[in-house]
């Protein structure tokens, strides 16, 4: 409840106000001001301590001030409120305020109704606990709004080309998986196996490779292979004396000793195919036969199979060939590996035909020293198998990769029999999801992802809110929105408006909620809004439309279960209403009274005002004014019961007191009164014989007429009398009399014709 006004300083008319501080309010507490003086300010200030609103009062800054709005309030039972440096120091919620800007806010601007209307409007209609339910809403509303805006920003910031033709959502909620560099690689093998089909198909599998090995155990028993029968001493002179011959010399005896059977055969013994001569005593002979005997030319023989062997198998195009096999496995290798996994093929044939080359060359040249020494037991140099055994040690490599390269044959079979069957656009997609799912969880990705899901997560849990949110509103709203309905109506009835609401119902729109409803007059519906055709602005007039607010306003209140509570400010709720409201909205006002905490009313009516005062408790009334000052305004006492007394009022107390008391100060002014005194009581007592703007000097006339018959309006002594009384009220009247101010005022006469004028007006 306020206490006082106790500063208004540099806010709308008011500069340094402190008047009010000494003029306490009551529970009811009428304010009187001419148009301009400060009631709208007042107002203002009282709903921006309600609202918190400090810019309402901000607007009002007093015009040429250097100093911005400073306001104390004493509030009963509380601290000041205090408005200083933009803002209040704390909020009084239980201030309502019916004013112009209730008007423009909930119901229209001049005669249009916009969204804004409908919004508030619907706020007026659900009350503190509704607004509540709908701040509620409202909040999870904008909550989800944030939480799109907030996706929308995670969403553009996971690019585009690691999800590929999937949408966030989906790319998002791709699961990890832990074979997925295998399950892709394994994709893109089948993707462009089956792009390549026809080269699939036609393409070679793998070929063994391999390196000839040189059969050690054979060689070395070769080269240490004699012959035991031969004489090491004749063999010796065998060849001291081929050597003699010269180059060719043991071929030529070789061939000479094949001859001796033919050209002995008609002999008794052998001769010499040269000569002729009988062998049989030539000692050198004999060593011939030994040295040139089969087993010594076999074994010559396997000297030269085993050297010509060893040519055939590891010299010519053997190399060459080994070397292209190699190429060819290194190319299908090349070919394959797109496919399935392929070992590498990684075989340094430079270096294997070196040293394959160095073991042939070796194995050749001990076998041609065995070739030119056959009876000499020889054996490989270490050299020579050392280079052997690098060659073996290639071989057995070479052997290894042949094995594992024929090996993925089956593998490669495969390829061939799903690519023959397969779908390139099926294998595209399945290629296109296990990417999106490994980039899915690439760190940066993944970090970006879990974000959006986060985000994703906080917005259905928000949604959740809203619906249960929305559901309780709606449950609020099916139950306050008839009930205000009738309210409404109610409130219009009394008020004698000539149209009534139907269907108040609640919307939602994108904007919140709003309310709508229609007009109805003579029980035709009028829509708010029209284009050519009966509509609110058309055929509501302004005193129609500044009833609706005010039922608007009414009905809120009693909606509202904190009206006991409740500091109610009207301002001027008489503006635009027709004068046959007048009455019904003192009535609802005086209703409206009796169950809030305390009601300001201000108003540039003083009838109004007046009329509220006289049915007012006298206990808990108060009446102040905002006079002019100077330049600016200030709050003053108000002398409501001088203003509440009518001028025949004031007339018949001058007159009783002069009679009473016999003051002479004021005898003229005595006099004067008298004749309004006798027509005032002519209207009441006569008024279809004497309406206003009669005078009494024809009515008297129409009384004389009349004496004796039936619609006789005096008798002819109360017509003499009043004849007599006119006379002397005359004498102090301009319209009768000329020198009426110079008219001498007989103190004795006067207090005759005074007391018969009062008598007579009974």
């Amino acid at each position: 409840m306020i206490e006082r006004f106790q500063l208004l300083r540099n806010v709308g008319q008011f500069n340094s106000v402190s008047e009010g501080a000494h003029l306490p309010l009551t529970r009811l507490n009428l304010i009187y001001a001419e148009n301009g003086r400060g009631k709208t300010t007042l107002a203002t200030i009282l709903k921006s301590l309600s609202t918190g609103d400090s810019a309402a009062v901000m607007e009002r800054r007093r015009l040429g001030s250097n100093n911005p709005p400073h306001i104390i309030i004493a509030l009963a039972g509380q601290s000041d409120a205090i408005f200083q440096n933009g803002s209040w120091s704390f909020t009084e919620p239980d201030v309502v305020v019916f004013d112009d800007a209730f008007v423009a806010a909930n119901v229209c601007s001049g005669m249009a109704i916009e969204t804004a209307h409908k919004q508030n409007l619907h706020e007026l209609i659900l009350g503190a606990q509704g607004v509540l339910l709908n701040a509620a809403l409202q909040k999870h509303v904008v909550a989800v709004e944030e939480h799109n805006r907030a996706l929308r920003q995670k969403s553009d910031a996971i690019p585009a080309g690691a999800r590929g033709p999937l949408t966030v959502d989906r790319f998002c909620g791709l699961a990890l998986d832990p074979d997925i560099d295998a399950k892709l690689e394994t994709a893109r093998r089948n993707l462009a196996a089956a792009k390549s089909a026809d080269a699939v198909r036609s393409r070679a599998e793998f070929l063994a490779l391999s390196l000839p090995a040189f059969d050690m155990d054979a060689i070395d028993t070769l080269l240490a292979r004699t012959l035991p029968d031969l004489e090491a001493d004749a063999a010796a002179r065998v060849r001291d004396h081929l050597r003699r011959l010269g180059k060719g010399g043991e071929a030529w005896v070789g061939e000479g000793m094949g001859r001796v059977a033919s050209v002995s055969a008609d002999r008794t013994g052998e001769v010499c195919p040269f000569c002729a001569q009988d062998l049989a005593g030539s000692l050198l002979i004999g060593h011939y036969q030994a040295y040139f005997s089969e087993a010594y030319n076999a074994l010559k023989r396997a000297i030269t199979h085993v050297g010509q062997g060893i040519n055939t198998t590891h010299g010519g195009d053997a190399p060459a060939a080994f070397e292209r096999s190699v190429r060819v496995a290194s190319e299908n290798r090349e070919f394959w590996k797109t496919f399935t996994d392929i070992p590498a093929v990684e075989v340094d044939t430079a270096a294997i035909a070196r040293d394959w080359s160095a073991a042939r060359e070796a194995v050749l040249t001990v076998l041609r020293a065995k070739a030119a020494a056959p009876l000499e037991a020889m054996s490989l140099s270490t050299e020579a198998r050392t280079a052997i055994d690098r060659h073996h040690e290639h071989r057995e490599a070479i052997s290894m990769l042949s094995n594992t390269l024929l090996a993925r044959n089956d593998a490669i079979g495969v390829v061939r029999e799903k690519a023959s069957g397969a779908n390139v656009a099926t294998l595209s997609s399945d290629l296109e999801k296990l990417t999106a799912v490994k980039a899915r969880h690439e760190t940066a990705t993944a970090v970006l992802c879990d974000d959006y899901l986060s985000e994703k997560a906080s917005k259905a849990k928000t949604e959740k809110q809203r619906t249960a949110a929305r559901a309780a509103l709606d449950q609020y709203r099916k139950d306050i929105f008839p009930a205000y309905e009738t309210a409404i109506n109610d409130y219009l009835a009394r008020f004698n408006a000539g149209f009534r609401l139907g269907s108040v119902t609640s919307v939602n729109n994108r904007g919140g909620s709003s309310a709508t409803y229609n007009v109805l007059i003579n029980n035709v519906e009028v829509a708010l809004t029209g284009d050519g055709g009966p509509s609110f602005k058309n055929t509501l007039s302004a005193g129609d439309r500044n009833t609706l607010a005010l039922a608007f306003f009414f009905a809120s209140l009693n909606q509202d279960a904190r009206l006991a509570n409740k500091l109610v400010v009207i301002d001027d709720p008489m503006t635009s209403l027709d004068e046959h409201r007048r009455l019904t909205t003192i009535q609802e006002m005086q209703r409206l009274y009796d169950r809030v905490s305390q009601m300001v009313v201000l108003s540039h009516s003083k009838p109004f005002l007046c009329s509220i005062w006289e049915s007012a408790d006298k206990a808990t009334r108060s009446a102040m004014r905002i006079a002019r000052d100077g330049r600016g305004s200030k709050l003053a006492t108000w002398d409501i019961r001088q203003d509440s007394v009518t001028q025949h009022d004031r007339r018949h107390q001058l007159v009783r007191h002069y009679i009473r008391t016999g003051d002479d100060a004021n005898e003229r002014e005595v006099a004067a009164a008298l004749r309004p005194i006798l027509e005032a009581f002519m209207r009441v007592a006569h008024p279809e014989r004497f309406p206003p703007g009669s005078l009494l000097g024809p009515f008297i006339d129409v009384c004389r007429q009349r004496h004796g018959r039936a619609d006789e309006v005096l008798s002819p002594g109360d017509t003499a009398e009043l004849r007599a009384l006119l006379d002397y009220a005359n004498r102090f009247h301009h319209d009768s009399n000329p020198a009426w101010e110079t008219a001498v005022v007989n103190d004795q006469e006067l207090l005759d014709f005074a007391t018969r004028t009062l008598n007579f007006a009974r």
